[in-house]
Formats: C-alpha cells, structure tokens, sequence
C-alpha cells in the first residue's frame, strides 16, 4: 500500500523513541534509512535494538542539526552513501525547561528554537537539492503549535515557528513536487515526555502524567508507533495531493 520500495528516507533525532519508530516502520515497507542525531553511540544502540542483524544496513550519522556544517557534512555522507532523498523526517528537538518569564534562562531559550526552528530550517535547505519530484518532508511540531501554556516559552514558541516554517516550504517547493507537511503529536509514553511530565509535577505540586491525561479527550498517552503510522502517511504518495497540512495526532488534545 505504502510504495516506498528503495525509497531514501532520512531521520534526525534517530536514536529517540519516535525516530526509531518512523525508521522501523519506513524499513517494514522497503525503505532504505539513514538516521542523524547528536552521539554516534546512541545512534548504533538504538539501530541495533530495533533492527538486530539489519542494523548494518542503517546508515548511522552523528550530527547536531543546529549546526550548518555538520549538516552540510551529514548530508553529503547521506547522498555519497546512497545517491539521493528521496524523504527527509525533520524530527529532532529538545523541551528545555518550565519558568515563570523573568526565571526564564535565555540561553535555554536560544538552545530550544535553535534545535527545532534552525535545525529544521538547515535540513531542509541541505536536503532539498538533492531531493526529486514526488520527494517529502515530514516535520515533527506538537499539539503545543496550538496552545500557550505558562513558563513553556521556548518549547512552544519552536513548535509555533515550526508550522510557519513548515507553511513557507509547502509553498515554496510546491512547483517541484515537494511535499511538506508536520505532525503534531499529543503526549506521547516514552522518555522524553516523562522528563516534561516530571518537571511539570514538581511545578504545579501533582502527577504530572495524571494531568496530561486528563486534558487528552482518549484519556491516554499516544505511542511512538502511532505517530510513526502519520509519518509513514505523510511520508508516502498515499498523501500525494496533502502538503502544508498539519496533522494532529493528539488523542483530540486541541478539540
């Protein structure tokens, strides 16, 4: 159902819980992959543990998206090793932390936007040449693109600015057949999210998985698998005539 036989797909935040999924699930219906994220050694662990013996097929490459030489460097490895992309899932990021405005550090905020907003910004330019008619771009932004949540101000301020970029590429590489779209996925159960969830307890003085679920109209978590199926959706040409959508996989969090 989903052709992407042969196809290059290229992953940043590879060794999380969610990249792993997209590459797992992309790899099941014949893609080849290629995954960048910050430690080479988290990137071989995480292959391992979701490819076995396949994991030698898995390009692995340590990078940090918000550096543009790195990624100049990540991507022409990508292109030498397999010859194109054919689809880039833009999906690194980082939460940074939880305080009132005048607590807030600056340099954490600067980190946040730098992670998601340049990152996502530097893949794409690098990317794109190299990438071909029927070529797709998935990013990961949030249900947080949505809401405005007190103390979250760089975490949510990169999600925002992620669906702006996100909007801009759509229009920008329509006439070459490039398609560009996000997900915007709700809580999700892995360790990321059990991070956020901890600080924000320890904030507002309650379980904090308790009172996300509470706000998730499902009443539950969502699964790295779950949001990997949107991936695999957007990543394929069964959304052939979708771009500059975003797409909520939240368990109705923005009804």
């Amino acid at each position: 159902m989903f052709d992407l036989d042969g196809k290059i797909c290229l992953i940043t935040g590879g060794a999380g819980s969610l990249g792993i999924a997209a590459a797992r699930l992309l790899h099941d219906q014949g893609a080849k992959i290629a995954l960048i994220d910050l430690e080479a050694i988290d990137l071989e662990n995480a292959a391992q543990k979701a490819f076995g013996a396949k994991a030698k097929d898995v390009l692995c490459l340590a990078a940090d998206v918000s550096n543009e030489v790195q990624v100049k460097q990540a991507i022409e490895t990508c292109v030498d090793h397999f010859g194109c992309i054919d689809v880039l899932f833009s999906n690194a990021g980082n939460f940074g932390t939880v305080a009132p405005l005048e607590d807030y550090p600056v340099d954490v905020f600067e980190s946040v936007l730098s992670v998601h907003v340049k990152g996502a910004f530097l893949m794409a330019k690098y990317v794109v040449p190299h990438m071909s008619k029927g070529s797709s771009i998935v990013i990961t932004s949030s249900v947080a693109a949505t809401r405005g949540d007190p103390g979250v101000y760089g975490y949510i301020t990169a999600k925002h600015a992620l669906t702006g970029l996100m909007r801009v590429l759509a229009k920008d590489l329509a006439p070459r057949g490039i398609r560009v779209n996000a997900i915007a996925p709700g809580p999700i159960e892995n360790g990321f999210q059990k991070r956020v969830e901890d600080g924000l307890g320890e904030e507002i003085g309650r379980d904090g998985t308790e009172f996300f679920n509470e706000m998730i109209p499902l009443g539950r978590h969502g699964t790295a698998d779950e949001i990997a199926a949107s991936v695999l959706y957007l990543a394929s040409a069964q959304s052939g005539f979708t771009t500059g959508h975003l797409l909520m996989a939240d368990g109705g969090m923005s009804v």
